[in-house]
């Protein structure tokens, strides 16, 4: 098993600079570059995209800058911005000198917010958090139970409006569950229940031990249940389908032909050959919900996190948030996949990854 995860935590290097490799060779061919930008705010005050729908700013991308909207601006000026931004340099260059500091977790400081870009990604970690834990948590709570309870029942009455409900979880987006709760239960038309803002309160510094921690549900209480509800019908129909499978196998009908309970034969026999294959969605799951956040939600519940972070900077053409969070968020997803086959190892001893090797 040792040689198994060297070798997955060798294949991660390769991986990781294959994806930021794809990324920042698609970034040479998409117009709009933080310099673009800059000149579009000097010249006109709008935005650099008003050019592609026939406001005409701009003629070349970054290393080419014969830019209609700074015709007006001296060269000089222009020059500059290309050093302080480092576009004077050739993209191998640039590319190998990002990769430099991103060994040695340097990832720079925002172009716009004059921040650097940890400090930047953990001042909106907290909302990332809470969406990312607490919907996996809860989906991963309920949907097991549930789902093994529909496999053990399965085509009873219960089976039938369970499935009906979780269907209909399904077909809900998320945004628009969110904007029934919000509806509902914070103000829009009938009860006003919950907040709409923030993860505490104004006055929360003053609040009690106790009174912070209730606070703090009683905000993340709607958002959670948005950011949950898509996970929980998928995860819930995946379970169930994989207890059936494995209720049908021969070797549940011999447990169950020497005397074992029921309540045996399905924790101690079927539940560890189940557990698997939705333990194998486990980190895109995780990575989904608490990296990738929500943008929809977030804007609909005020909550400044990842996921509104990852838009503006992708707006913004800010490249040092967009590839710093993306050498991160993309090594933590290739490790929880490692762990991911440690957790196989753990439910069941049988699976032997060295003997694939």
């Amino acid at each position: 098993m040792g040689a198994y995860i060297i070798r997955r935590l060798l294949l991660v290097i390769p991986t990781l600079l294959g994806i930021m490799i794809l990324n920042f060779a698609l970034i040479q061919f998409v117009p709009g570059g933080p310099i673009e930008q800059i000149l579009a705010r000097l010249e006109g005050g709008g935005d650099v995209f008003e050019s592609f729908s026939g406001g005409g700013s701009e003629v070349m991308s970054e290393g080419n800058t014969e830019y209609l909207g700074a015709q007006g601006l001296p060269a000089e000026f222009i020059a500059e911005l290309e050093r302080e931004f480092g576009f004077d340099r050739p993209p191998l260059e640039r590319f190998l000198n990002m990769m430099w500091d991103y060994v040695r977790f340097d990832f720079g400081e925002s172009y716009f917010r004059n921040i650097a870009v940890v400090d930047l990604v953990l001042e909106k970690m907290p909302v990332s958090i809470t969406l990312g834990l607490w919907s996996t948590l809860i989906a991963y709570l309920v949907s097991i139970p549930l789902g093994i309870r529909k496999a053990v029942r399965d085509g009873t009455p219960f089976d039938t409006w369970t499935s009906g409900a979780i269907i209909v979880g399904y077909a809900i987006p998320g945004f628009l569950f969110a904007i029934l709760l919000i509806v509902l239960f914070a103000g829009g038309s009938y009860f006003r229940i919950f907040p709409l803002r923030g993860l505490t309160s104004d006055n929360w510094e003053d609040l009690s031990f106790f009174m912070k921690i209730a606070d703090y549900f009683w905000h993340i209480t709607l958002p959670v249940l948005a950011s949950t509800i898509s996970a929980f019908a998928t995860l819930t129909l995946l379970t169930k389908n994989s207890f059936l499978d494995e209720i049908k196998k021969q070797y549940v009908m011999t447990a169950r032909a020497k005397g074992l309970t029921e309540s045996r034969v399905l924790y101690g026999h079927v539940f560890r050959n189940a557990m698997l294959i939705v333990i194998s969605g486990f980190p895109a799951l995780f990575i989904g919900v608490f990296f990738g956040g929500s943008l929809i939600i977030e804007t609909l519940f005020s909550l400044d996190g990842l996921g509104r972070l990852g838009f503006e900077a992708a707006v913004a053409r800010d490249y040092p948030v967009v590839f710093g969070t993306l050498f991160a968020f993309s090594l933590i997803g290739l490790v929880v996949g490692i762990l991911t086959d440690l957790t196989y190892v753990l439910i069941d001893p049988r699976i032997d990854f060295e003997a694939r090797g």
